[in-house]
């Protein structure tokens, strides 16, 4: 798990135009824009845990539990555009809540086609997750040069590959494979988190700050 983590960071970084920094340097390395990182960090991390409670409830057939969920999914979708729209504006924020609705769509319908054992389900809730991935990449690049639409389409497409892993674990009650790949999405929602905190910070220096 840690040399892929490790990995991933260096790719990242390359993608994204950052230097790759010592290990010396990287284990004190500060972010350019602290709070906005540890925003970007909770919201994410917050995308990530409420499609998991989703799954989970869905699995235990708990419906409140469910209904509960996807609201808190919706909530945490809301808060993530008005942050898009704290710096590109309303309708930007409007657009990036239209893609995170198209996303949580594929999620909601891969996690209930599991549940359902509906093999052709799951597959077009993956093909339309892939297509969203494309969209969101192709908006957040046209909004900032630092955002490199293959890196940004990179990153979803991983993220989208752990919500099809945790969510088939979650349905076969496999708790060991599902906690791996619970900690493995876990470490990609910061990685994910991070970079888009990046380039608005060297986007919006000033404001980031």
């Amino acid at each position: 798990m840690k040399p892929m983590i490790i990995a991933c960071a260096f790719a990242l970084a390359f993608a994204f135009g950052a230097a790759v920094p010592s290990r010396a340097a990287d284990a004190t390395a500060a972010p350019a824009a602290p709070k906005l990182h540890a925003a970007m960090r909770e919201l994410w991390q917050g995308h990530a845990k409420y499609t998991r409670d989703y799954a989970l409830a869905v699995k235990a057939g708990n419906a409140a539990a469910t209904k509960k969920a996807a609201d808190d999914v919706v909530g945490n979708a809301k808060q993530i555009a008005d942050a898009v729209a704290s710096y590109y504006g309303a309708d930007a924020g409007k657009r990036m809540l239209e893609l995170l609705a198209g996303h949580w769509g594929g999620v909601k319908a891969l996690t209930d086609a599991d549940k359902a054992g509906d093999k052709d389900a799951r597959a077009k809730a993956m093909q339309d997750l892939t297509s969203n991935a494309d969209q969101i990449a192709q908006f957040l690049s046209s909004a900032n040069p630092n955002l490199p639409a293959d890196a940004v389409r990179g990153l979803l497409m991983t993220h989208a590959g752990h919500h099809s892993a945790l969510v088939a674990e979650i349905m076969k009650g496999d708790a060991k494979s599902e906690a791996t790949t619970w900690t493995a999405m876990q470490a990609h929602m910061n990685a994910l988190a991070d970079a888009l905190a990046g380039g608005i910070a060297k986007q919006f220096p000033a404001k980031a700050t």
